[in-house]
């Protein structure tokens, strides 16, 4: 985020927390500032009470206050996503309890512990809602294509038939014609063609051959939220046009008959595809964001291809632009129809199972890496990437603080880290770690500081160093955490 908007958002809200600490009703700043009402709001909430509990904490205790006070209103504010507006809140609940502990404050802790509880009970309403929305349209999505595969085989022969019947039409056609044109009548007209041809040089050969053309044999599907790794991205940081080169250099791939990039293309971080898509003629498809639906462009791609498959036979290659495994079963339903599948997607954000069954697999350098030239593999030379970069932000972030000295003879709190990795890393989530048994965030936390000088103590759930622990201890907790 570019210094001038993060300005922005830091000045709404020091607007909408001095309102709130004058008892003024906030409302209408909100309603004028719905779009900015967003993840970054709270992301900058979360860095901005740090920064001034860290560098004011003499005033530690009023700011914590009028910043609960703030995330009672935007909890109960009802318009924009509401979803949005409930993380906001908790980023505004879990930022009070850093100063309003249990020992120092029991009432006012339980208090905004009771808040953050209706908060998280809200959130776990409305995924549940989210999910049985998205089985009910993969429900539909099944029926579609069920309805597809039953009509399928009986529209296949009868478009046979017909092709059969075009065919002896054309047959008897030209028989008749042969009959009734003298030798004379065939030199007349060859002599009529060159005319023609002489006549108008810009028509080549060239041209005749291409318009005759069948090497459109392909088709490629764009998953732009996939390449572009999250939203947390500014902008956009992959070429239409080098992967397209990549695909030239692989045999049975001839031309792209048709290409779709799924997006929100209303998003102004896409702005800079906009022109390329269109000097290559790829389509874009629209996909609305709704409620965070990160989903519709799977769905929609997958409806997209069965329909291809369905519809158009002379399409034999499929291409799928995107790392993301949900896209394994497809390609296998590709293969029983003998389809190629060619895979492409970013260095180190690839899902093996989906690499392995495609025919072919593009390699995108990873985000710092050059984009000059592009790695091919096919499905022979699959090798299981193995970078955890969840655990390496966590690494970097720990001995960060390490190197700042945050670490004190009595530690951190597992509680109070966690806090600190989501205002630090915005998609963090310890479950999304490789790593077996590391759900758990303790866990997780003991993969993370193996080997360093940071410790995990067992006895009082911390993060410490080492050199304040006694030797037994540290050991004891390191076996601990390897059971």
């Amino acid at each position: 985020m570019s210094d001038e908007i993060n300005n922005e958002y830091q000045n709404l809200l020091i607007e909408l927390l001095k309102a709130t600490s004058q008892k003024q009703s906030i409302y209408t700043i909100l309603s004028k500032n719905i779009d900015k009402l967003n993840e970054y709001f709270a992301l900058n909430l979360r860095k901005w009470a740090v920064n001034q509990f860290k560098h004011r904490p003499n005033i530690a205790m009023n700011i914590a206050k009028v910043i609960y006070e703030f995330s009672q209103t935007i909890h109960s504010f009802e318009y924009g996503n509401l979803t949005t507006n409930l993380e906001i809140a908790i980023a505004g609940y879990e930022i009070s309890l850093q100063v309003y502990t249990y020992e120092t404050f029991p009432q006012d802790w339980y208090r905004i512990q009771q808040s953050l509880l209706a908060a998280y009970q809200q959130r776990q309403h409305l995924l549940s809602v989210t999910i049985a929305e998205l089985k009910h349209e993969a429900h539909q999505s099944l029926n579609y294509f069920n309805t597809i595969f039953e009509k399928l085989p009986k529209e296949l022969k009868q478009a046979e038939l017909q092709i059969e019947s075009l065919r002896n039409e054309l047959i008897k056609l030209k028989q008749q014609e042969f009959q009734f044109v003298k030798a004379d009548e065939i030199q007349s007209l060859m002599t009529e063609f060159q005319n023609i041809k002489h006549s108008h040089g810009n028509i080549s050969n060239y041209q005749f051959t291409n318009f005759c053309n069948t090497d459109f044999n392909a088709a490629i599907f764009y998953d732009i939220e996939n390449l572009n790794l999250g939203k947390s991205n500014s902008q956009p940081n992959f070429s239409f046009k080098k992967i397209q080169n990549s695909l030239k250099k692989i045999d049975g791939f001839k031309k792209a008959a048709i290409q779709y990039a799924y997006a929100d293309w209303s998003d102004s971080r896409l702005k800079p595809l906009k022109d390329e898509i269109q000097e290559l003629g790829v389509a874009p498809i629209q996909i609305f964001d709704f409620g965070h639906n990160k989903n519709a462009a799977d769905i929609q791609l997958s409806i997209d291809v069965m329909e291809l498959v369905a519809l158009r036979s002379y399409i034999q290659v499929f291409v799928i632009v995107s790392g993301d495994g949900g896209f394994a079963s497809l390609a296998k339903k590709l293969h029983e129809y003998r389809k190629t599948i060619i895979g492409c997607a970013y260095e180190g954000k690839i899902n093996r199972f989906f690499q392995s069954i495609c025919d072919y697999f593009i390699i995108l350098p990873s985000l710092q890496a050059n984009m000059d030239e592009l790695q091919i593999s096919s499905s022979s030379d699959f090798v299981k990437h193995t970078d955890d970069d969840i655990i390496i932000k966590t690494k970097l972030f720990l001995q960060k603080l390490k190197k700042e000295n945050k670490f004190d003879k009595d530690g951190i709190s597992i509680s109070q880290i966690h806090t600190l990795l989501r205002a630090e890393i915005p998609d963090f989530d310890e479950r999304r770690s490789q790593e077996e048994n590391c759900k758990k965030l303790s866990n997780f936390l003991a993969k993370v500081v193996e080997g360093t000088e940071i410790c995990l103590s067992g006895k009082n759930n911390k993060l410490t160093l080492k050199k304040y622990l006694p030797a037994d201890t540290v050991k004891l907790s390191e076996n601990i955490h390897k059971q």
